[in-house]
């Protein structure tokens, strides 16, 4: 089967590996020059299996509220003349209920697991290197509030067998001695030492060599216009170049993993996709060969953001923002992450110029991602990952490898089957 991969980011990319692995023809169109370019470019390195509660949760809309008005808040909604960001919204409160919170967990955190075993086989399997470090992930907390969330959130964690330590600050400080600076401020933690941090860009472009070495077609600089439709599935993507010419891209089989701009391509087809782009910023730190930077990535559940060492970088990300398609950089937003990253670390310097940057997470109202087939026989989807595509990355695409290939599933998850 010829199967045709709409989007080179890490989920087309790790899709495109496991169903060359799987026998078929692979072509994967992008309309950058190369992989990864967009939402996977710059992202906080973390594989947090440790983090599967979705940001739709009970105490998120209060949350929300006491957010409103500030620029440098963890969740921005910027109103718009957008029913789409209305509906998703309306959506979103819906998720917060309880039992749809948990169920959300749940599947997350099932995906999230199935997703590690993968990545570990595939790295045993090809050796790539991309920054990884197996340290874990440090969860600290600011607020006698948070912090009493600790316990609950471990033994969550434990039910599912997913590896998980209540600390006091001190406990932090030995797991982290770079914290040292603001050990006064610190609470204390939740420590996951199996999870990883890694450069995705790395990852993405890495595999896509692999899958290139493997027999894979990549078809870069194509826009994806729209999808040509014959009786009940699909012939061809319709695509354009920089000359604006025209060119049809014939497959058995479609896989939609485009990310925030997935749902507008199918549109027309009448599937109905909930998600909507939620944008991220991320700030880059170059470190000087003596910096006395974090090893273990940490995250600040105070103010949602993430901090990983990614070889002589530091990446520090996070924030979400509603404002439609726009992925403008906004200073504001990276600055107040940097004066974060300055107060948890004010030891370090960067070494050279700081890199900003934003991209757009394809996130649903529930944070679970859309795997499965669509209302087309030949159209698949893989997209809406939100904050946890490199988490979710290779176990979302061997599964939806198995679903095209007509495999029984490897976990439970609510695979879409329209």
């Amino acid at each position: 089967m010829h199967v045709i991969v709409l989007g080179a980011g890490l989920t087309g990319v790790t899709s495109a590996w496991y169903l060359r692995q799987a026998g078929h023809a692979v072509t994967v169109i992008d309309r950058q020059p190369a992989a990864g370019l967009e939402t996977s470019y710059a992202n906080g390195g973390q594989i947090s299996v440790s983090h599967p509660e979705p940001w739709a949760n009970p105490g998120a809309p209060g949350q929300v509220l006491r957010w409103l008005g500030r620029e440098d808040a963890p969740l921005l909604f910027r109103p718009r003349l957008d029913w789409g960001q209305w509906a998703w919204g309306l959506r979103f409160l819906l998720e917060c209920l309880p039992g749809r919170t948990r169920r959300n967990t749940f599947a997350i955190a099932r995906l999230a697991l199935h997703s590690r075993t993968c990545l570990h086989a595939l790295q045993n399997e090809t050796g790539l290197e991309y920054d990884r470090l197996e340290k874990g992930i440090l969860h600290l907390f600011f607020s006698p509030r948070d912090f009493t969330q600790a316990g609950p959130r471990a033994v969550l964690l434990q039910g599912f067998g997913i590896c998980a330590e209540v600390l006091g600050a001190g406990g932090c400080l030995a797991i982290e001695p770079a914290l040292a600076h603001c050990r006064e401020r610190i609470l204390g933690g939740l420590y996951a030492p199996e999870d990883e941090s890694g450069d995705a860009l790395a990852f993405t472009q890495k595999l896509a060599a692999l899958c290139l070495y493997a027999g894979v077609t990549f078809r870069y600089g194509l826009r994806i216009e729209s999808l040509v439709t014959e009786v009940s599935h699909i012939t061809a993507a319709r695509t354009v170049n920089e000359d604006d010419e025209t060119e049809l891209i014939a497959g058995d089989a479609f896989l939609v993993a485009l990310g925030s701009h997935s749902a507008a391509l199918v549109r027309p087809l009448c599937d109905a996709l909930p998600i909507y782009p939620v944008k991220g910023y991320s700030v880059t730190l170059p470190l000087a060969a003596d910096a006395d930077a974090p090893y273990v990535s940490i995250t600040d559940e105070s103010r949602r953001i993430v901090c990983s060492r990614l070889g002589n970088r530091l990446r520090v990300a996070g924030t979400a923002e509603l404002a439609g398609y726009d992925a403008s950089v906004s200073p504001a937003r990276c600055k107040a992450i940097l004066r974060r990253a300055e107060q948890l670390f004010p030891q370090i310097k960067p070494a050279g110029e700081i890199e900003y940057w934003a991209g757009l997470r394809p996130a649903t109202p529930s944070n679970v991602p859309v795997i499965g087939r669509g209302r087309l026989g030949n159209l698949y989807y893989n997209t809406g990952h939100g904050t946890l595509g490199w988490t979710l990355a290779c176990g979302s695409g061997q599964a939806i490898a198995d679903i095209i290939d007509g495999k029984p599933s490897r976990i439970d998850f609510p695979f879409l089957n329209l």
